[in-house]
């Protein structure tokens, strides 16, 4: 198994340096068929979403987009599923990435409750589970 750190993502998603995109590429490549297996972290996941947002400027509608097709890589997240079902909370609500992924966490692990300060947060919470 292969860990792919945040640059590898980014150098294939922007295509900023050819000779890593090429290398970026193969290895994604690979993943898809098959020949290596690849996995990566949550925290690259929102480390990619960090750099998209903030040093690219990417829009939500961009950044929903190219999330769904990172996440169809076959590439192992730990917690894939939750943040399928983060990203298409994202797009369709105001709140952040980073809310929609607590809240799918929070009901993909069956949290007895929800505590935050954030009235706006927890009534869409609430609004969820009810």
């Amino acid at each position: 198994m292969i860990f792919v750190d945040t640059n590898y993502f980014l150098r294939f998603l922007l295509r900023d340096n050819e000779g890593q995109y090429q290398d970026a590429k193969q290895l994604l490549l690979d993943g898809a068929a098959g020949k290596v297996k690849l996995t990566s972290s949550t925290v690259v996941f929102f480390e990619i979403v960090w750099v998209l947002r903030s040093v690219y400027q990417k829009d939500k509608s961009t950044l929903t987009q190219v999330l769904r097709k990172l996440l169809n890589l076959n590439i192992e997240f730990n917690d894939y599923v939750v943040l399928i079902d983060s990203i298409n909370l994202f797009a369709k609500n105001n709140l952040s990435l980073e809310d929609c992924y607590n809240i799918e966490y929070a009901i993909e692990n069956k949290a007895v409750g929800f505590k935050t300060f954030d009235k706006k947060l927890l009534r869409y919470y609430n609004s969820l589970i009810h």
